[in-house]
């Protein structure tokens, strides 16, 4: 048996764990390429499937259901979806309208309503849905047909 001092054993010193300047050297090539629009469009597509599993809408997540963190996701959503440009923007939008429809329909409300201004899109205007109809509560909450038709038109990257 032969002791390879640690080293690795195909004769590559350096292999392993990268060395602290490495990483940091990594993390700037990450943040020189990365642009601000990506960042908020990934923060909005995770609110969105936390808005959808907080409210039981994802396969197996009913037992996860949480309406407090349900309207803080939908309410970040909202905030952030009059920075996104055209045409996810369309796609966020109607993604969540129908997760608002489904919050409503739980809580048995008409729409969550967000304590802050609605977001303003590119010329001012209010790129919030609005919902104005009176949903009544589902007894036990939505059907398993009205979840699958929640469910197919939650948005996700790339989709």
């Amino acid at each position: 048996m032969v002791d390879s001092g640690g080293a690795d054993p195909f004769g590559d010193p350096t292999h392993g764990e990268p060395s602290e300047e490495e990483m940091r050297a990594a993390i700037e090539e990450q943040l020189r390429n990365l642009r601000v629009e990506d960042v908020v469009l990934q923060s909005v597509a995770t609110l969105m499937s936390l808005a959808g599993r907080r409210l039981g809408l994802a396969p197996g997540s009913e037992g996860e259901r949480d309406l407090a963190q349900a309207q803080l996701a939908i309410d970040g959503t909202r905030a952030l979806v009059g920075l996104i440009p055209d045409p996810q923007a369309g796609q966020i939008r109607e993604a969540l309208s129908q997760v608002q429809l489904a919050f409503a329909q739980l809580s048995g409300q008409s729409a969550p309503q967000s304590q802050e201004t609605p977001p303003a899109g590119p010329a001012g205007e209010d790129v919030s849905p609005s919902v104005t109809t009176e949903v009544p509560p589902a007894e036990g909450g939505l059907s398993e047909e009205e979840r699958a038709r929640a469910r197919a038109k939650i948005w996700t990257p790339g989709s």
